[in-house]
């Protein structure tokens, strides 16, 4: 065992003098590293313990014994965790687990909170609306129960005695319902157009425009008429008021039934004015006007000083309509609908909120509300 050793030494101590290990050794040698020689490359080691280990691999681990190399190892081996380190370990595992879940529901919360107050908001805003939408169907239920006209010209008078003033022109928006696919809609325009004149002919406002967007009911003048002929006659009987029914741009229809001056009961009855208008009869208006009076001032038939308010009310005026003292909505919100807009500067308009279609209680609160409004023209 001597004599190998011995020539194993004197064979090695030749290898160091030719071939000089590198002070670092990387995974790129020749053999493939195993058991301790990954802990040898991943630490960094002195020249002289290195080659020491190359002499024990080479010769399989038999000039070294376990101990002698554990002993080699030892000083480049981490220190094990003492009991407090890994008590220390796991109480930041534990509290690194925690705050992760801290921080799970706060990220949850905050990106569910807008969801929560929406709904929140959303659950309070809809039984508002359902609390507000049944007091004012009661009390419209309740007004219309002591307030009936029953189609009588001598009820309705009696709602309105007390008023101070009354309208002379009253214009009301009517909707049509389904966009006049079926016939049911067109028909219940009509009857609503004529349950609003007979009203009006009855506590003797003079002048009514019915606003449709559509303008359906221009193509049914005649129709039209003759309906509210009929309803006129059911609440006056045969000394009924005449109508002339008419819109922009288009003849009027006169009754010829009439005569007032024969009737014993003609005190506040007279003959009604109605006009049915549109949105074409709007905005369209104004811009045929404005194209017309620029022409007219390019070919200098007219001066740009001449074209004042005064003149574009006038025009206005004299091909739509006058501007009307009470615009009445039946609509459950404020919609004009393209509402003639130079017609509506100084018009009180009245609506009743969450109400559903033509309604005579509606129409009697507008004249109440037109009799206690200040009239101040804008100053």
């Amino acid at each position: 065992m001597e004599t190998n050793f011995s020539k194993g030494d004197a064979g090695l101590g030749e290898e160091p003098r030719s071939r000089k290990p590198p002070q670092h050794q990387t995974l790129t040698d020749a053999h493939a590293p195993t058991g301790d020689d990954k802990l040898l490359y991943a630490m960094p080691f002195s020249a002289k313990d290195l080659q020491r280990y190359r002499k024990d691999e080479k010769f399989n681990h038999r000039l070294m014994t376990p101990e002698e190399r554990i002993k080699l190892l030892k000083p480049y081996l981490p220190s094990p965790p003492s009991r407090d380190g890994a008590r220390r370990a796991s109480l930041s595992q534990v509290s690194r687990e925690e705050r992760k879940g801290k921080l799970g529901v706060r990220r949850f919360l905050r990106r569910h909170f807008h969801i929560f107050v929406y709904a929140l908001i959303h659950f309070y805003f809809s039984i508002y609306i359902r609390l507000r939408q049944a007091y004012h169907a009661i009390g419209n239920r309740l007004y219309t129960v002591y307030h009936h006209h029953h189609h009588s010209p001598e009820l309705i008078q009696r709602d309105i005695k007390d008023l101070s003033r009354l309208p002379k022109h009253l214009s009301v928006i009517l909707t049509l319902e389904d966009q006049g696919r079926s016939g049911a809609g067109l028909e219940k325009l009509v009857n609503e157009a004529a349950d609003i004149a007979a009203w009006c002919a009855s506590i003797g406002i003079s002048q009514l425009s019915i606003y449709e967007k559509t303008g359906i009911l221009k193509g049914y003048v005649k129709e039209t008429h003759q309906t509210i002929s009929q309803r006129l006659q059911t609440y006056f009987g045969p000394s009924f008021p005449s109508v002339s029914l008419g819109a922009p741009h288009i003849p009027p229809i006169q009754s010829g039934l009439l005569s007032l001056s024969n009737s014993p009961n003609n005190d506040n009855r007279k003959n009604i004015s109605i006009l049915l208008i549109s949105a074409e009869d709007g905005r369209d208006s104004i811009v045929d006007l404005t194209k017309t009076l620029a022409e007219m001032s390019q070919r200098k038939k007219l001066q740009a000083a001449d074209i004042t308010t005064e003149l574009v009310d006038a025009e206005l005026s004299e091909s739509v309509m006058e501007e009307p003292d009470l615009l009445v909505l039946f609509s459950p919100f404020v919609e004009l609908a393209g509402y003639p807009p130079w017609q509506i500067r100084l018009t009180e308009i009245f609506h009743v909120p969450d109400n559903q279609g033509v309604g005579y209680q509606v129409f009697c609160r507008a004249l109440c509300k037109f009799a206690k409004a200040q009239m101040r023209m804008g100053r």
